[in-house]
This record gives C-alpha cells, sequence and structure tokens, in this order.
C-alpha cells in the first residue's frame, strides 16, 4: 500500500493560458478508497492520468509513497491502471490475458502461476480462466480487466469510470465486486466516475471537481466522507451534485439574521424559518436555500411552506416524484413521496420546508452553517 501526496498540481496548455487543473492539494491515506467525481470537463480523468504517468504535470509536486514521481515513467510508478474499455486481447484466454504483463516483465512461471491463480480466487474468476473474452459477459471482461492489475502487485489502483460501459444491473453488482475486492486487498485506490452513486457506496472519501472558472483558485471544491459532503456542503456547487435527485434550490433573500436561526423571504413571498447561522450577513442579502428532495414535506401546511404547481409525477411503486413549478425556484423542484397516489398536473401541490433541514448559500455560493444539521460517525 501506499499514501499519495499531490502538492499545488496544475495541467494546462498553450503554454499556461488554458488551465484544467489548478492548485490541487490532496492527500490519500495507506488503504483508502477514494473517488473523484464532477461533471464532465473538470479534469477528473486528467488528474487520475497524471497520477499515472499517462498525462505530464504542468506545475505542482505529486508523491507515491513519500517518493517524488513527477518525471518517473508509468511503469515505475508502481499503479495499476483499469481503463473504461477492456481492452483484452480477444486471441488470449483469461489466464494469458492476466498473464501477459508479468511475461513481459520476465517474471518466472511459478509467480505467474501463483498471482494469476491468487487473482482469480480474489475475483471469482477460476472457472473462466480458459475462456476467450468473446464468450464471457461486460462485467466478467472487468473483472479480467481489474485481475490484469491485481496480479501486478501496484501499490496503487487507478480506476477510470471502469463500469460506465456496463448496464445497470451489472452496475450494481460490479460496486459490490469492486467493494469486496478493496475489502481484501486494502489497496489505495483512487476512482473516476461521473456517477455520484458509485462514488457514495464505494468510496470512503470523494473529491469534488468542477470546471474551471475564470480567476478561481482551484477547481478542487471539496473533499470528505461521503456522508459530510451530503450534509455539510462548503458550497452551493456541491450541494447541488452531490445528491440525487439533486437539491432544490430556492431564491429569495435574508430578512432576519441570527446566530442560531434566521428568516427568509423567497421571491415568491413566502416567509421561511431556517436553522442557519447568518450572522455574518445582514438583512437584505440575496440568498439561496436549498432543501433536499426527501426532506422535503408532503402536503404540508401553515407555516414553512412553498405551494407550486405540479408539472409532472414520476410513479416508481413505492415512492413519486413530484416536480413542481414555483416563481422562486432557481432550475427545478423535484419532492420525494412514499406513496403513488394519482395526482394531476396542473393542480397544486404544498410542501413544507422544515427550519433544521435548510441549507442556505450566499450570493457567491458559500453555505451558511446549519445549526442543528444531522451528525453522522
Amino acid at each position: 500500500m501506499a499514501e499519495v501526496k499531490l502538492c499545488n498540481l496544475d495541467k494546462s496548455y498553450d503554454d499556461g493560458k488554458t488551465y484544467v487543473l489548478k492548485n490541487i492539494n490532496l492527500d490519500i491515506e495507506d488503504g483508502e478508497f477514494v473517488a473523484f467525481v464532477g461533471p464532465s470537463g473538470c479534469g477528473k480523468s486528467t488528474l487520475l492520468r497524471m497520477i499515472c504517468g499517462l498525462e505530464d504535470i504542468t506545475s505542482g509536486e505529486l508523491f507515491i509513497d513519500t517518493s517524488k514521481v513527477n518525471d518517473m515513467p508509468p511503469n515505475e510508478r508502481q499503479v495499476g491502471m483499469v481503463f473504461q474499455s477492456y481492452a483484452l486481447y480477444p486471441h488470449m484466454s483469461v489466464r494469458e490475458n492476466m498473464a501477459f504483463g508479468l511475461k513481459l516483465a520476465n517474471h518466472d512461471k511459478k509467480t505467474i502461476d501463483e498471482r494469476v491463480n491468487d487473482a482469480a480466487r480474489i475475483l471469482q474468476l477460476e472457472p473462466l480462466l480458459d475462456r476467450k473474452p468473446k464468450a464471457m459477459s461486460g462485467g466478467q471482461r472487468q473483472r479480467v480487466a481489474i485481475g490484469r492489475s491485481i496480479v501486478q502487485e501496484p501499490k496503487v489502483f487507478l480506476f477510470d469510470e471502469p463500469l460506465s460501459n456496463l448496464d445497470v444491473s451489472l452496475r450494481v453488482q460490479m460496486r459490490q465486486e469492486l467493494a469486496r475486492i478493496h475489502d481484501n486487498l486494502k489497496t489505495t485506490a483512487v476512482y473516476v466516475t461521473h456517477d455520484q452513486i458509485e462514488a457514495m457506496t464505494l468510496a470512503n472519501k470523494i473529491v469534488v471537481l468542477s470546471p474551471l472558472a475564470e480567476g478561481a483558485e482551484s477547481n478542487l471544491e471539496q473533499v470528505g466522507a461521503p456522508l459530510e459532503l451530503f450534509h455539510h456542503p462548503r458550497n452551493k456547487f456541491v450541494a447541488g451534485f452531490i445528491g440525487s435527485p439533486k437539491m432544490n434550490f430556492f431564491k429569495g433573500e435574508i430578512i432576519e439574521t441570527g446566530s442560531e436561526t434566521s428568516r427568509v423571504m423567497l421571491d415568491s413571498g413566502e416567509v421561511i424559518r431556517t436553522c442557519n447561522d447568518t450572522s455574518r450577513a445582514k438583512a437584505g442579502d440575496k440568498i439561496s436555500l436549498g432543501i433536499r428532495p426527501q426532506d422535503a414535506i408532503s402536503e404540508a401546511s401553515g407555516d414553512n411552506t412553498v405551494t407550486g404547481t405540479i408539472q409532472a409525477v414520476e410513479r416508481l411503486g413505492t415512492e413519486s416524484f413530484i416536480y413542481l413549478e414555483q416563481a422562486a425556484i432557481e432550475d427545478s423542484c423535484v419532492l420525494r413521496v412514499e406513496d403513488s397516489r394519482r395526482r394531476e398536473n396542473g393542480s397544486n401541490f404544498t410542501m413544507g420546508i422544515p427550519a433544521e433541514s435548510c441549507h442556505l448559500f450566499d450570493s457567491h455560493g458559500q453555505s451558511f452553517v446549519r445549526t442543528k444539521a444531522p451528525h453522522f460517525d
């Protein structure tokens, strides 16, 4: 195992005119499973390839197991890369595919056989060792690609969206497989994905990246445990990216500040009491109020409510997603309800907004601390 340390890492093109990654500082501890997430164009795959050595580092320092590896070729970094495509040799069996890299490295036959057999046992590929890739499912092929990395005994595993080519059921199965493999091997792993569900279920640390905005010091938005990012997003970007369905945002302004509670008026006229520390703000400041779909209360009445018009309803059996239209909504608003009652498009619907579940963000997108936020281990 090894720790990975990124110090002021930059990646730019056109002689520094176009930055993809800027001022990336990150510590990945021994044995951690870390996921890089973010929208397309945020540089997550580029950052992974920089760790692997497939992309040059413009500036900054990269350490693997205390050794600076900036100028070290990929084959000397002791990392194992698993790509989005399986990239298996179609004319070779599973055994031959997994052993190929070891043969190129001139390992003896006994060592090769031991490593391939051990990897096959871990990946439950033993009955498939003599099959060709064309005789296997997508999930089995991806396990072979992972096995090809395992036999190299790398210090760090690097995964570049390895499940994106699989259908939904296979992705769920392979998530479980990857979690089991990591529990068995305890090897440091860095995983790139655009699927936040993969990140939330697999990783014990998530790194959220955003496309680099003009004038921004860095496109690294927040680093933390999955539940930390979910319950305590540092800014509006993280709040809107982590969570499925995504957080709802309403436009408004602060009308009463406080260190424990505050009140805001939405652009549609509703007054909402929140459990947020707004002592650094003043009355009249523009804000965005966020509420997660599962935190809103269905068919509410009285204070702390917002009434909108139903645009669409997705009925999923035991639960439904209700999409609302309302004057203060910034993008879209969805409410999750645990029933499948029939509701008509165009009818009014009132949702309750619990004060302790509100997220508040200032005009720059920075979060006001929630004073009664959920706690977790």
